[in-house]
């Protein structure tokens, strides 16, 4: 495989904005390949790219994939990711994975993922229970302050 060639054509599809190209390269052979096809449909996608970010998520092999896809759906902040970030806190394998989509709930600073944040405080990881406190924290704020702004996100994780 050349991954070479393929980050070129990564490249002139990221300047069209070809979204749906790299919807098909999240379900690569390559890991390398997925983890970058994740992070680029992060930011030219828009809440029509959640459920292929949310599948690679709950679905990759690769931890780091999966991982990268957590940063990513916190990243965008839509609260249609928040489905699969709580399913990957209380299910995922790699503790790697649970801590990021913790963090990545508390980045998105919806009230709606308190319930399994508070559930994670329980986690026999210690990196994802002070994950779910800094996540939780971040909701606290943006309930409070009743308001979703560029530092919450920035601190929410």
């Amino acid at each position: 495989m050349d991954r070479i060639r393929i980050f070129s054509e990564m490249e002139e599809a990221y300047d069209r904005h070809d979204i749906e190209y790299f919807k098909r390269l999240v379900r690569h052979e390559d890991y390398v390949v997925r983890t970058r096809a994740v992070c680029i449909l992060a930011d030219i996608g828009d809440e029509d790219v959640i459920n292929d970010i949310s599948y690679v998520l709950l679905n990759d092999p690769n931890d780091l994939v999966r991982h990268e896809a957590a940063f990513s759906l916190g990243q965008m902040g839509f609260k249609k990711g928040l489905e699969a970030l709580s399913k990957a806190v209380e299910n995922d394998k790699s503790m790697f994975v649970r801590h990021e989509a913790a963090i990545a709930i508390g980045v998105i600073g919806a009230e709606e993922g308190r319930k399994v944040l508070e559930k994670a405080l329980n986690d026999p990881d210690k990196e994802v229970r002070e994950s779910a406190i800094i996540a939780l924290s971040n909701i606290n704020y943006v309930s409070n302050m009743k308001k979703s702004n560029r530092f919450a996100r920035l601190t929410g994780g």
